[in-house]
Formats: structure tokens, C-alpha cells, sequence
């Protein structure tokens, strides 16, 4: 187990990029032949927009990893953090670093994104692509995404978790950003079956609905246990999804200066 860890720790910054566009490339494979949607759409015109927000996130992580280095350091050498309380396995202590990152930087910043007004309009972003697919996990506005990242270094303070273990926990949830919004569509009964445990396509796709109430259900990345935990999961007709927000429809999903400008865009009404 340590040296599996290991690994994770010694990647090279090349790797961890690479492994990026290897997910993405996988899932934008995979829509073709697995699609939920099968109408044809401009696949790369709709990806631009994605991938430049895209590289404002790998910006943001580059700028990010110096403060996580400093971060784990001070940890290193204070002791401090959940972690150093116990006395446990190196897999318990491995699965319970993923579980409180899963819960607050991910379930827990989502919820608060869709529920602060002025957080919602940051995230806005996210919900405004009409067409979703694997590269529709990239979107984010910079500001979310650092807000995002924020809330993870938290998670990570709280538990003194070593940085392997957040190395690792990033390179998972890489894979499930861009499998929970791949255009593809499991088997029914598998995805449901999944669904118990993991975040899976379909489940994530009403949280894609342009309307509420369904805007505001499945919050989840990996884990769905806290949508279940909390009383905001949902799980009904994928067929009656429609992609989209409501409030914004009436701006260009496609055009990158008005996705920048949409947290400050007047036209455009909060739900709250």
C-alpha cells in the first residue's frame, strides 16, 4: 500500500496532465458509440468553450500546487489534524482522507454553490452548457474553481492527511468528473445498481436539468451516499432531462467572454 501511494507522490506534473486528457479522450470516445444522446451536434465547436475554461483550471491548480506544497509541509512538521489522533491501517486511514474530501470538497461546496445566491451565479457556468458531455466536467469559472480547490485544502488541514493520499484522491476524481458527465448511458439496471454506492451518469444528469427541483439534487462526485445521507437524491426519468438552466437560456452557452462575464451579468436572474 505505501508504495502505491508512492507512486502518486513521485508523478511527474507531465503525468498528472497527461492523465487528464487521457479520462476525457476515453469518455469523448466512449459517447460514440454508448451515447444518451444520439442526436449529432458540433461536438468540437461545443467542446472550445470547455477546454479553454479548462486551461483557466490548470492554471488555477498550477498556482494551487504551491500552496498545497507549503500546506502539506506546515502539516508535516506541526503533526497536526484527525489523523494523527488514531492509530489505524494505512487503507482505513486512506478511506476516510477520501470520504471527508468527497463530503466537503465536493458535496459540501457544491451544495453551497447552488445555495448562496452570489456563489450560485459563480456556478452558473457549470449549468449553462445545453449539450452535456464529458467535457462539460471541465467547465467551470475560475472563480468556482478556486473556491472549489479552497474548500479541499480544508478538508485536508482538517484530517493532516499525508499528500499521497490527495494526490490520489484527485487523480480519482478526475475520472469521475468526466464519467459522470460523459454523454454515454450504462445499462439501466446497472446504473441504478451503482448508483447505491458511486455518483453515475444518469444520476448526475438530473442534476443537469434545466429547472428545479431537479437542479438541486445530486450533488455528489464520487460517492452518492451523501445525497442519500442528506435527503438530496433523486432518481427518476432520464428521458425527461432537459439540459440547460432556465434563468440563462436566453445567452450564448457557446461563447467564452459571455461565460466569464455571466457571475456579473445583470440579465441574467439568481433562482434565489
Amino acid at each position: 500500500m505505501t508504495d502505491f501511494l508512492q507512486f502518486f507522490e513521485t508523478m511527474p506534473i507531465w503525468m498528472k496532465a497527461g492523465w487528464v486528457f487521457f479520462v476525457l479522450a476515453i469518455f469523448w470516445i466512449a459517447e460514440g458509440y454508448y451515447s444518451f444522446i444520439k442526436e449529432p451536434y458540433k461536438k468540437w465547436k461545443h467542446a472550445k468553450t470547455n477546454l479553454v475554461l479548462l486551461l483557466f483550471v490548470m492554471i488555477i491548480n498550477a498556482v494551487y500546487g504551491i500552496i498545497t506544497i507549503g500546506v502539506f509541509n506546515w502539516l508535516q512538521t506541526s503533526q497536526f489534524g484527525l489523523l494523527h489522533l488514531i492509530d489505524a491501517p494505512v487503507w482505513v486511514e486512506l478511506i476516510l482522507s477520501l470520504l471527508v474530501l468527497d463530503f466537503i470538497a465536493q458535496y459540501g461546496v457544491h451544495y453551497l454553490l447552488h445555495k448562496i445566491p452570489v456563489l450560485w451565479r459563480l456556478h452558473l457556468v457549470h449549468h449553462t452548457d445545453k449539450m452535456v458531455d464529458a467535457t462539460t466536467g471541465t467547465r467551470h469559472h475560475p472563480l468556482d474553481f478556486i473556491l472549489r480547490e479552497s474548500f479541499a485544502l480544508i478538508a485536508v488541514i482538517i484530517m493532516g492527511m499525508p499528500i499521497s493520499f490527495y494526490l490520489f484522491y484527485r487523480i480519482l476524481s478526475i475520472a469521475f468528473t468526466y464519467f459522470t458527465h460523459a454523454n454515454i448511458s450504462l445499462p439501466k439496471s446497472l446504473d441504478k445498481t451503482l448508483s447505491y454506492v458511486i455518483v453515475t451518469p444518469d444520476m448526475h444528469k438530473f442534476h443537469h436539468h434545466n429547472e428545479l427541483p431537479l437542479t438541486d439534487t445530486n450533488f455528489g462526485n464520487m460517492f452518492s451516499i451523501w445525497d442519500r445521507l442528506f435527503g438530496t437524491f433523486y432518481y427518476g426519468n432520464v428521458n425527461d432531462i432537459v439540459y440547460g438552466v432556465d434563468i440563462a437560456d436566453h445567452t450564448n452557452d457557446e461563447n467564452i467572454t459571455v461565460q466569464l462575464g455571466m457571475p456579473f451579468n445583470k440579465s441574467v436572474k439568481s433562482k434565489n
